[in-house]
């Protein structure tokens, strides 16, 4: 009988949020952005040729490798014992 009940009311769940109204995004778009007129497709190679071909200096690469080797050596930091061997005895023995 429990599973008739739960079957009946996960249906009138689903049927009252089936007949939910959505917003209406219309009044949310200002009317210039509404009428403004599509963009043009383009190649991509027209929008890369704007690009600056190397972004990445010689700086920018050695800031990048010294924050790794940051990143590894914090990570083999935190790979280590949580508790230390004087408070993990501690903890054995319980609350007094």
């Amino acid at each position: 009988m429990r599973s008739r009940t739960y079957v009946i009311v996960t249906t009138a769940a689903f049927l009252a949020n089936a007949c939910t109204q959505f917003p209406v995004i219309e009044d949310r778009v200002s009317e210039d952005v509404r009428d403004a007129p599509y963009m043009d497709l383009v190649p991509i190679e027209t929008l890369r040729a704007g690009m600056p071909e190397d972004q990445l200096t010689d700086t920018d690469a050695t800031a990048v490798e010294a924050r790794i080797a940051r990143l590894r050596a914090r990570a083999a930091r935190l790979s280590g014992a949580v508790v230390d061997t004087q408070t993990r005895a501690r903890m054995t023995q319980g609350v007094n």
